[in-house]
């Protein structure tokens, strides 16, 4: 039960030389004390002009992550590099600042108690977002019996109490282009860590626009970058003046850090407790992503959105993602189940094929194809391609090879359970995502509003008792990712013998204390077409024109942003 072993497909790169790597560390550790007492105000300085020079290097950025994904960058599917790389960095960079600016306690919309925990209405926080995401609604629930504190770092400056400065190492992930600079951003400015961020060889071609939108803060000397594979990887984990990890990969990979490379001494060393590193280290690691649908009174109109919703949540970049939905939940006694997977194979089947340019895809497509011989490939495989691929009736027990391993290409496993009755399988549906599906990072929901409407008690319990990091509504669990706003990593309490999904977050830009779970409300209808659906027909000019507008949100630049929004 586990996430691809990512580190042993890794393509071989050239890398910093370790000497190099050292002088780097040995620069950071000068300044992290300094960097602890940085007043708010050069903070603002330093986030401004790495908005400035993200927007100037988008353009190069997105252009040569369209190469290396086999993209068109002037065809639409560009669109999800633009949103996933610029714009969710941009986006980010703009909410620290506020939250600076607000003494790391930026205003929340509501905050209430709720299932024995405290909950935070945060999104939509202005009239435009209200106009550019309309019917959408973000929480940010907190840990049973913690009260929903923010910005500890800067609350405790404020009373007079500065803590020694660390330096981080952030090992990169290799698909999302924005995973690497906003882990870099929240060691910085949430942590208060000056950072060391190795690339992952995968997309290390990115690192000279990481530079340059970050310019002022490796001039500020808080922050450097570094390209390399396990060997720089292993240097620089175990470096005397590193004093906190960070990672987005694999539970493999964490594995390997902990407990040591070996398997067998592995075994011994979580036996005995005996760990390689001690360091503290945090990890956002993968999951098999259940999109769990509730039975309800679909029309046709809604089956053929959903169905497109589901598709759209398998084929985002090519797959590679850990909040990929992986695995479709529906219930055997639902009279549209037939229905619904139909209108998902059309519509899959109708998605043009994407370059499986991550490593280790074509070999993670074979052990599906291993365990399940009646999977059925929607079109031809190459040694460039893995065709989109679907897997149904598989069994809903525990220890299932679908269930358990994270497939990281363009497979789509489905499984059902017994409860016919709404009510019912939302209460079943939580059992089997918290004990029969690997991993806590994310799952997705699928509600009809009278669905939401008739069963609401059931659906708010089902919310409080998913263990899941992220729970998205209606919706793709990348859009709880793009926010910001909302945390992102693991449910809480995956003991280091245990990882899984991994331990902490990121992201969390309200800089809430003790976060459990973010969850993302859609409507069941979004219109106009949502930016992450597969066959949005203007995304690549959407995506561009979304960076501007989060690097300087006004209502004057809609009329530039809703007729491209429109026409997709």
């Amino acid at each position: 039960m586990t996430s691809p072993n990512f580190a042993k497909d890794a393509p071989l790169t050239s890398s910093t030389a370790l000497e190099h790597c050292d002088v780097l560390v040995a620069r950071l550790a000068t300044k992290k004390d300094t960097w602890v007492r940085t007043p708010d105000e050069r903070r603002i300085q330093l986030l401004e002009r790495c908005i400035d020079r993200t927007v100037a290097v988008s353009e190069e950025w997105v252009r040569h992550a369209c190469k290396a994904k086999g993209l068109d960058f002037n065809g639409p599917r560009a669109g999800e590099e633009w949103l996933g790389g610029p714009m969710c960095v941009v986006r980010n960079l703009r909410m620290l600042i506020d939250a600076i600016r607000e003494g790391g306690a930026p205003r929340v919309n509501e905050m209430y108690e709720r299932h024995g925990r405290w909950i935070a209405d945060i999104f939509p926080e202005s009239f435009l977002d209200k106009l550019m995401y309309r019917g959408f609604k973000a929480e940010v629930w907190m840990e049973p019996g913690k009260e929903p504190t923010q910005g500890r770092i800067y609350r405790e400056k404020a009373e007079g109490k500065i803590g020694p400065g660390k330096v981080s190492l952030v090992l990169g992930a290799g698909n999302v282009s924005s995973i690497g600079p906003m882990d870099a951003l929240y060691k910085l400015f949430v942590e208060d860590e000056v950072v060391i961020l190795k690339t992952n060889p995968v997309n290390e071609y990115l690192l000279p626009y990481w530079e340059e939108a970050f310019r002022p803060l490796i001039d500020e000397g808080v922050y450097a970058i570094v390209r390399g594979g396990v060997k720089v990887g292993e240097h620089l984990v175990h470096h005397a003046q590193v004093d906190t990890i960070h990672m987005t990969g694999s539970d493999r990979t964490f594995d390997a850090i902990v407990w040591g490379s070996d398997p067998e001494e592995q075994a011994r060393r979580k036996a005995s407790g005996d760990k390689v590193v001690t360091k503290p280290i945090s990890a956002e690691l993968g999951a098999v992503t259940p999109v769990l649908v509730v039975p309800g009174p679909w029309t046709e109109e809604d089956l053929d959105f959903q169905a497109r919703n589901i598709v759209s949540m398998v084929a985002n970049n090519g797959s590679f993602n850990c909040n990929a939905g992986k695995l479709l939940v529906t219930s055997s006694k639902w009279p549209l189940r037939e229905q619904l997977l139909e209108r998902v194979e059309h519509h899959l089947a109708e998605t043009p094929p994407r370059y499986a340019y991550y490593p280790g895809a074509q070999q993670r497509y074979d052990g599906f194809l291993g365990a399940y011989p009646q999977a059925k490939a929607l079109g031809p495989r190459s040694s460039r391609v893995v065709p989109w691929t679907t897997i149904f009736d598989v069994p809903p027990k525990k220890g299932e090879y679908a269930l358990s391993n994270e497939a990281f290409c363009g497979i789509l496993a489905e499984t059902k359970l017994d409860s016919a009755d709404p009510g019912k399988f939302l209460e079943d549906m939580v059992e089997f995502a918290n004990e029969s599906c690997w991993g806590t990072l994310s799952c997705v929901v699928l509600v009809h509003p009278a669905t939401q409407k008739a069963y609401s008690a059931e659906l708010e319990n089902a919310l409080a008792n998913l263990r899941y990091g992220g729970i998205a509504v209606n919706c793709f669990a990348g859009v709880i990712y793009a926010l910001v706003g909302p945390t992102w990593g693991a449910f809480p309490g995956h003991p280091d013998e245990d990882i899984r999904s991994g331990r902490g977050v990121v992201h969390n830009a309200l800089l809430f204390d003790h976060p459990e779970k973010s969850v993302v409300r859609a409507p069941f209808h979004i219109d106009p077409t949502p930016a992450w659906f597969a066959d949005h027909k203007t995304l690549h000019d959407l995506g561009r024109e979304l960076v501007k507008l989060e690097a300087k949100p006004s209502l004057l630049r809609l009329p530039l942003v809703l007729p491209i929004a429109m026409r997709g």
